[in-house]
């Protein structure tokens, strides 16, 4: 099992797919990395000789923000934020929508679940 930037890659995806399961490589970066190192995205990961792992890693450590790091970054500026006091801080802080979206209705999945009220009809 190839393992890059602490995550294993399991061995019978295609080397894109298995690019993608990194936190911080989507679609176009591992089609880029794919590229850069002369390698066929179709092949599959077990295919993949030692070397090629190596150059992998490498490049991925070298160019790009990825995991641990890039998750501490962004629980980084969201603190940051919340230490300012300036509005988005503040709805990070309440755990509401930061970017404008209507609450009124929607916004289920950051607020919880509808709780019903009790006494409500007449």
């Amino acid at each position: 099992m190839a393992r890059i930037s602490g995550v294993n890659i399991p061995e019978k995806k295609n080397l894109l797919s298995g690019l993608i399961c990194i936190h911080g490589i989507g679609r176009f970066k591992a089609l880029e990395v794919c590229r850069s190192l002369g390698l066929d995205y179709h092949a599959r990961v077990s295919e993949l000789s030692e070397k090629d792992i190596v150059r992998i890693r490498e490049m991925i450590d070298k160019e790009y923000v990825v995991e641990g790091e890039l998750r501490n970054n962004n629980l980084m500026s969201k603190k940051r934020l919340m230490d300012l006091g300036c509005y988005r801080g503040l709805r990070h802080r309440k755990n509401l929508p930061a970017r404008g979206q209507r609450t009124h209705t929607n916004a289920r999945t950051r607020r919880g679940r509808a709780v019903a009220i009790a006494g409500k009809k007449k």
